[in-house]
């Protein structure tokens, strides 16, 4: 088999250079971070968790969402499932598209799936249901233990839309989340991953054992990571 070789940018291992190899505090991390040679686009600012828990295990799931202090300097595209008087209200608290049985059969007969939260009010997850197959590989089913059911239609959809974030393990127990922009300034950056760490600390299962936090790093979109020292 022939050998991969992985191809950098200069702008990439120069920041190579720069990159702390040791765990900082999260305001020594963001300075890091922001120091890194800039891009012509504000880069996304992500906070990665690698946790202690056995995907594998239903009690061991890590999934809920955060409304971030100072949001994450995006405006997410939000669908409404919902009744048909509720409709209104979704569209002028934010959500792209609103509606009941007929928006179901509508993304049904589409495939679509061009936005980044569904919301839906508990009545209607029974016809929700059906796009499971459209909606679920891509984590975009509404879920009451993410937020994403709830009898206050517009109240979700204007949280969702102003970059109210959705988080939950992949299948190796790592957590991703956005938690701004490299533009924001280093106390709204430090503020949103205090928030972000506080909200995955109360999550722990308590059949979890050993470390719960193994790692936690912060980068940006075309930086290398650096490591956040945090213990539990």
């Amino acid at each position: 088999m022939p050998q991969v070789v992985e191809r950098r940018s200069k702008r990439y291992k120069k920041a190579q250079e720069k990159a702390i190899t040791t765990p900082v505090s999260i305001e020594d991390a963001v300075k890091a971070v922001k120091a890194f040679p800039a891009t012509k686009f504000d880069q996304s600012v992500e906070l990665i968790f690698s946790l202690g828990i056995d995907s594998k295990q239903a009690d061991q799931t890590i999934r809920s969402s955060l409304s971030l202090p100072h949001g994450i300097g995006k405006a997410k595209r939000v669908v409404a499932f919902c009744q048909d008087n509720l409709v209104e209200a979704a569209k002028a608290a934010g959500a792209i598209r609103a509606g009941g049985q007929s928006l179901v059969a509508e993304i049904e007969k589409e495939n679509f799936s061009d936005f980044d939260v569904a919301v839906a009010s508990p009545d209607m997850m029974r016809f929700v249901g059906r796009l499971g197959k459209v909606l679920g590989p891509k984590g975009l089913m509404p879920s009451p233990k993410a937020g994403t059911v709830t009898p206050d239609i517009a109240k979700a959809v204007a949280e969702y839309a102003a970059g109210k974030v959705e988080f939950r393990n992949d299948t190796g127990g790592n957590v991703h989340s956005v938690v701004g922009k490299v533009s924001f300034d280093n106390q709204k950056l430090a503020d949103n991953i205090n928030a972000m760490i506080n909200a995955v600390k109360k999550l722990k299962p308590q059949t979890s054992k050993g470390a719960y936090f193994k790692k936690v790093v912060l980068k940006a979109t075309m930086t290398p990571a650096v490591q956040i020292a945090v213990s539990m």
